[in-house]
């Protein structure tokens, strides 16, 4: 009774570990959880308080399909001053994040056309092109070569049937950060092709060594065909409040908000004002997160350092390492082992894809004692 098209799609893997790790908590096991990417900060205060406020104050009644006009227009403004993105309020579009990219595919790809995406990389954008009826091309990315997507490895995987270009920087799994070079080669892919360009800039507020974040649809001629997507989960520690935006050229945006009016209606009223009020407030929470997540990476990295069956560079950006790991194991049974000895929680590589096969996530979105501990107890079941 299940169509096939779902049953063409894989379950996440990182909330299957998820889950598995929340049933050995109920069961009494002392499990430190590397698993999701989800900053362990509370919201902070001013955004609470502006939700609440709109909940006090009656602000639950629909929304026109897009989203609140004073956050489209609070997103627009910070997207040209901080990303030089040319756009307007009305390219604006409020939707959970996840949903956002849904609809992105959903709106652009048609029956049979491929998506170029990199390998490795986050486990729902392949399941969202198989459920639009596209097929996705993997672009295979190194350690070597820091997990960039190059224009030069994209370029000899483009065919009649490319649509689309599908990347994200920084990069969940593997914390990695395009150059700039690398955002202007894949935008003269684009142009020269006449492809679409779906850039996953969620994590561009988290991102270390004083390197700066570049929007593909700030280059030249680019804003007329990217959809660039962002969100509050990771920058603001609001993942349970499920809001997010994109930015689209207006031919791609009615298609975009179609769906959104035939799914969702629209993203959740009164969280909306809360989303105005990180947009619009202090900075300095963020600050202090990304400063926090800096430390902890280079914690890890200290730490992995004692591992001498692990390898990885140091990540760019995001809070995520991708160690390759020694033995016969594949990743799944690797992370499974991890989890049943030393009682630790973390993503087998490949489900990002087949190059993360060999390689784990550990996601360092927690307290730096859980990543002493995580850490250690994988140290002592390795050796």
């Amino acid at each position: 009774m299940i169509a096939e098209r779902v049953k063409r799609v894989q379950e996440s893997g990182t909330m299957r570990m998820k889950e598995l790790a929340g049933q050995k908590k109920a069961e009494g096991k002392k499990i430190i959880s590397f698993t999701v990417g989800e900053p362990d900060f509370d919201t902070p205060k001013h955004i609470v308080e502006a939700a609440k406020k709109a909940l006090e104050e009656g602000r639950t009644r629909y929304l026109d399909a897009p989203g609140l006009p004073a956050l489209r227009e609070a997103i627009a403004k910070e997207a040209k001053e901080y990303n030089g993105i040319p756009c307007e309020t009305s390219n604006v579009l409020i939707a959970p994040t996840k949903h956002a990219i849904f609809e992105s595919i959903m709106a652009t790809v048609n029956e049979g056309e491929e998506v170029i995406m990199p390998d490795p990389s986050w486990v729902t954008y392949e399941p969202c092109v198989v459920l639009a009826g596209g097929k996705s091309v993997p672009c295979t990315t190194t350690e070597e070569g820091e997990w960039r997507m190059t224009p030069e490895a994209v370029a000899e995987l483009i065919t009649p049937k490319t649509k689309m270009i599908l990347y994200n920087s920084p990069s969940n799994p593997c914390g990695a950060v395009e150059t700039h070079d690398d955002i202007r080669g894949i935008a003269d892919l684009a142009k020269d092709h006449n492809l679409v360009v779906l850039a996953d800039e969620v994590y561009e507020k988290i991102i270390f060594d004083g390197l700066k974040h570049h929007s593909i649809a700030a280059e030249p001629g680019m804003m007329d065909r990217t959809i660039t997507i962002s969100g509050f989960s990771k920058t603001f520690a609001m993942t349970g409040w499920r809001l997010g935006w994109l930015i689209a050229p207006k031919p791609i945006f009615k298609g975009i908000n179609k769906i959104q009016q035939h799914s969702i209606t629209h993203a959740t009223s009164f969280a909306q004002y809360g989303a105005l009020a990180a947009m619009t407030g202090p900075t300095e929470p963020v600050k202090e997160m990304v400063k926090e997540f800096q430390e902890r990476r280079d914690l890890i990295m200290e730490l992995m350092k004692e591992i001498p069956s692990f390898r990885c560079d140091k990540p760019k950006g995001a809070f995520y390492v991708f160690p390759r790991y020694e033995g016969d194991m594949d990743s799944e049974k690797f992370a499974l082992h991890l989890m049943d000895r030393a009682e630790v929680a973390v993503t087998g590589g490949a489900a990002f894809g087949k190059a993360g096969e060999k390689h784990i996530r550990i996601s360092y979105a927690t307290n730096k004692q859980n990543i002493r501990e995580g850490m250690d107890r994988i140290k002592k079941i390795l050796a």
